[in-house]
């Protein structure tokens, strides 16, 4: 019989990386920042396996969970199994309770969390989507990111990149910069250019009240617009569910919740078909159990950004239906996990197959801290 791996948890490293936006027009002059801010965690163990967890943060922030990290969630676990996963899990969440249950707290859980997983699909020599239980190795991914600061063209443009790269779907943005009729002439002239046959996202990014969204809804409804996304803000539940009621369109969510307890709504009232849960916010084994209650309600996943990392959680369930592609990360991966033809398939290296490249990691890092 084979000895087991140790995988006690001798040390963890965390780093902060700013990283160029990569000189392409489709990223370029629409994305937030100058740079991308990433906070890259190794867990170092006893065997020699170390995994790694890392968060991607739009804005400020990456400085409040390095803290958390610091203070909180490292001292908590070195020392400790990293095979551990839900036990170490749920310690932490009972030990963040009364300051937690989401924000800083819970994304510092998180990136811890992926890191866990990515150990343990190293020591079992297995990719993460197998050591759940393989699904499927294909899924379909949307072109997202036609950004609303592009304009009408923009957008438009961006999308029919996405449709000569073979995808057959995009989304695009709403609300927030544009008049109303502004919004409604974008949506229709974007279902002009790319045709019958690419289904139509629109996200909203919580800037409308639901009275606008139903409004806006039923026009956009003549263009056969294949979901609306976070009409209005993540605590607004009656809102989302007068919207769900009024229209024939699929509305959805769930990117800015944290964990199932945040979802717990959408459970109860099982009113939008398709959840959008961020590994940021509760980590892999969050986004598992959120998978399996969703498809005991016939609700399907299709998880916000992270495509090259999402990638392992919908090859392993039945209920896994868009992985969201934006190309934030194309360039930073050693071994990427490209969209081909609008398919990404699922690696088959252990854990989750990602790695920093070295010039990336060497280059770009502002801070460093290691206990």
């Amino acid at each position: 019989m084979l000895a087991m791996t140790d995988l006690t948890i001798t040390a963890v490293r965390i780093t902060m990386l700013r990283v160029p936006w990569p000189d392409t027009p489709w990223l370029k002059g629409h994305a937030f920042g100058e740079t991308r801010n990433f906070l890259v965690l190794d867990v170092e163990t006893k065997s020699g396996i170390t995994g790694m967890g890392y968060l991607f943060l739009f804005r400020p922030g990456i400085k409040s969970i390095m803290a958390c990290l610091d203070e909180v969630i490292i001292p908590r676990v070195i020392g400790k199994d990293a095979s551990a996963v839900e036990a170490i899990w749920q310690d932490l969440w009972k030990t963040t309770v009364t300051y937690g249950r989401g924000g800083i707290a819970t994304m510092a859980q998180s990136a811890l969390d992926i890191a866990l997983w990515d150990a343990l699909g190293k020591a079992a020599r297995l990719p993460l989507h197998r050591l759940w239980g393989h699904y499927r190795a294909d899924l379909p991914a949307y072109g997202s990111g036609c950004f609303r600061g592009a304009g009408g063209d923009g957008m438009i443009a961006k999308a029919l990149h996405y449709k000569e790269r073979g995808y057959k779907a995009i989304k695009m943005q709403v609300a927030h910069v544009h008049s109303l009729a502004t919004d409604l002439d974008n949506v229709k002239r974007m279902r002009e250019a790319l045709g019958p046959d690419i289904d139509v996202m629109i996200d909203v990014n919580m800037g409308w009240t639901a009275d606008v969204a139903i409004q806006m809804g039923r026009k956009f409804q003549d263009y056969d617009v294949y979901w609306l996304e976070e009409p209005v803000a993540p605590d607004d539940f009656a809102g989302y569910f007068r919207i769900a009621e009024a229209l024939d369109l699929r509305i959805v969510g769930g990117e800015t919740h944290f964990t199932r307890f945040d979802l717990k709504p959408f459970f109860e009232n099982p009113k939008l078909p398709i959840l959008q849960p961020d590994p940021m916010r509760g980590g892999l084994t969050e986004l598992r159990k959120i998978a399996t209650v969703a498809d005991t309600w016939a609700m399907t996943i299709a998880p916000h950004l992270f495509p090259e990392l999402n990638v392992q959680l919908l090859a392993s369930i039945p209920n896994g239906l868009w992985i969201e592609d934006m190309g934030l990360g194309d360039d930073l991966w050693v071994d990427p996990v490209p969209v081909k033809n609008g398919t990404i398939t699922a690696p088959e290296r252990p854990g989750h197959g990602l790695a920093f490249k070295p010039e990336i990691l060497r280059d770009c890092a502002v801070s460093r801290t290691s206990r």
